[in-house]
């Protein structure tokens, strides 16, 4: 009965100092779509990601364009072709409907030029933006610094522990000077890339949140 007695006394003192330590921790997060629509080089990179996208977008349409264009001859003159002529028409929609997907593909695909080009123009300034919490984040001794824009799951964050405006000055940037007002669109096929670094501990969602956060 006394080992019983000193084996639940030393569980519990187990469990007081785990509770202690877990409490010691120091948590912060950041909002990264606040911070990055501070960032002049990422209005710059998203202006030129949006330019490349509309120029292949334009590109692609066209080239389904010109395809209607043959399908509608084609169902036009059907009648008055041989079977040798039809076969050689019909290939030649084929061809050119792989053609337009296959660019299509290599322009927006996962692996396409767009998300190459994101990845180009983009990783730099999220890995500017991690150093600069890396550095906040060893000097504050903080155990965990979570993205509230990446972290869909955190349904409450108290405004005391977010340290954006930290990260923005630590950059030299000035907090509440918001460049990009726009909202950009969700990223889809078309637009791959989410952010680079999404889920690997860098920031990298694209949407500015509203100024004003606390330090």
């Amino acid at each position: 009965m006394k080992s019983n007695s000193i084996v639940k006394f030393i569980f519990s003192l187990a469990i007081i100092f785990a509770a202690q330590a877990v409490s010691a921790q120091k948590f912060a997060y950041v909002d990264s779509k606040y911070i990055l629509s501070h960032m002049p080089e990422y209005v710059a990179a998203q202006k030129q990601i949006n330019e490349l996208s509309s120029e292949w977008q334009a590109q692609v349409e066209q080239k389904y364009a010109a395809i209607e264009q043959l399908e509608k001859a084609f169902q036009a003159e059907r009648i008055l072709l041989t079977e040798d002529m039809k076969k050689k028409r019909e290939a030649d929609i084929a061809e050119r409907r792989e053609d337009a997907r296959q660019f299509q593909k290599s322009k927006f695909g996962v692996e396409g030029d767009l998300f190459k080009k994101r990845e180009e123009l983009v990783a730099p300034i999220q890995e500017q933006i991690f150093q600069a919490i890396e550095d906040i984040a060893a000097q504050s001794q903080y155990m965990v610094v979570f993205d509230k824009a990446n972290h869909s799951n955190l349904l409450y964050t108290n405004p005391k522990h977010d340290i954006s405006d930290k990260v923005l000055k630590k950059m030299g940037l000035k907090p509440g000077e918001v460049l990009d007002k726009g909202s950009d669109e969700e990223d889809s096929e078309e637009k791959p890339g989410a952010k680079p670094g999404t889920g690997t501990g860098r920031p990298g969602n694209d949407r500015p949140s509203s100024p004003g956060k606390g330090n």
